[in-house]
């Protein structure tokens, strides 16, 4: 511990550094073994073949419900929370992208952000650790809520109090002791607005999601047909899917917003149906260069169009 901070002064400023760096939400959890609980939750879920072809997901099973297996030495995870609501919207008769993806990609941003947060630690006192951010064996919301930055709503999404759940996550392991935060409790009452909106049932029951059905997942993930049960169901989406976080009532309290790189371009807000069926290559590129959309890849937006022709042939139209 640094001579000149208490653990809790030390934690302290730790969240004033990480708002000062651009942070929604900052929250310490203690570095420990997953809850039981939820290790049971996620082997059923991954033995029902909900995480479809993503296996990644069922790889490195010990290190995703141990820390301590993943980065040996941590004692504390610092879990926080980057803000991507939407200041401007693709308008609905467009064709649809997730909010996430309408600016640049999220992963070099908060990495570099996380980078930042962990050197000014190191500047107060001497640490060793690692900083996470999509890319590795971390349930980040488990830590995010476990961390006091909000709870995991029925639609499987970190809910953070009077903000919403439009936030990008990430995490510093990190060997040092720290003042930890208490979980936040359930606030989803008895609202199931997400189940009802969700358009092809993925969301089977409260925080039980099937990939298999979910569109964003057969719009990004999936590298084959999309499923002919979801074709009919897809409406103007060609990248993602936003409606259970869309009805969500604590989305009301979501703000812009204010880091520039997730901002939509004049671009990509300017884009119609007409403007979609001539695209190009090299356009694409240019479209979405440093873009979370380069994931689907050209070939997989132009087999989402044709999917969504597929379902209506006059919906280019409309």
């Amino acid at each position: 511990m640094s001579l000149n901070y208490s653990k809790k002064e030390l934690t302290h400023k730790i969240k004033s550094i990480a708002i000062e760096l651009g942070f929604s939400a900052c929250g310490v959890a203690k570095a420990e073994k997953v809850d039981s609980k939820i290790t049971t939750y996620f082997q059923n879920w991954i033995e029902k073949g909900y995480h479809a072809d993503m296996d990644y997901l069922a790889n490195y099973y010990d290190k995703r419900m141990d820390p301590q297996i993943l980065v040996p030495g941590t004692k504390s995870i610092i879990s926080l929370a980057l803000n991507y609501y939407p200041e401007k919207f693709i308008p609905e008769k467009e064709y649809q992208i997730a909010w996430y993806a309408y600016g640049k990609d999220y992963h070099f941003l908060i990495k570099d952000k996380l980078t930042q947060l962990f050197k000014a630690i190191h500047d107060i006192t001497p640490i060793e650790g690692r900083v996470f951010c999509d890319t590795a064996p971390v349930l980040e919301r488990y830590w995010a809520w476990k961390a006091g930055l909000g709870w995991i709503g029925k639609n499987t999404q970190l809910i953070i109090p009077h903000a919403g759940s439009s936030f990008f996550l990430g995490e510093l392991f990190i060997n040092l002791d720290l003042e930890y935060d208490t979980p936040q409790p359930d606030r989803c009452g008895n609202c199931n607005k997400c189940l009802v909106a969700c358009p092809t049932n993925a969301l089977q029951a409260p925080r039980i999601m099937n990939a298999n059905k979910c569109i964003s997942y057969q719009t990004i993930e999936n590298r084959g047909e999309i499923d002919s049960h979801i074709i009919p169901l897809l409406e103007n989406k060609i990248y993602g899917c936003d409606d259970c976080i869309k009805v969500c009532p604590w989305t009301r309290f979501s703000q812009p917003t204010t880091i520039k790189e997730f901002a939509i371009s004049n671009e990509l807000l300017n884009m119609t149906k007409e403007k979609w069926s001539t695209l190009s290559v090299q356009e694409y590129q240019e479209l979405f260069r440093k873009s979370a959309v380069k994931r689907a890849k050209f070939s997989g937006i132009q087999r989402n169009i044709n999917a969504v022709h597929q379902r209506d042939p006059f919906l280019s139209d409309k």
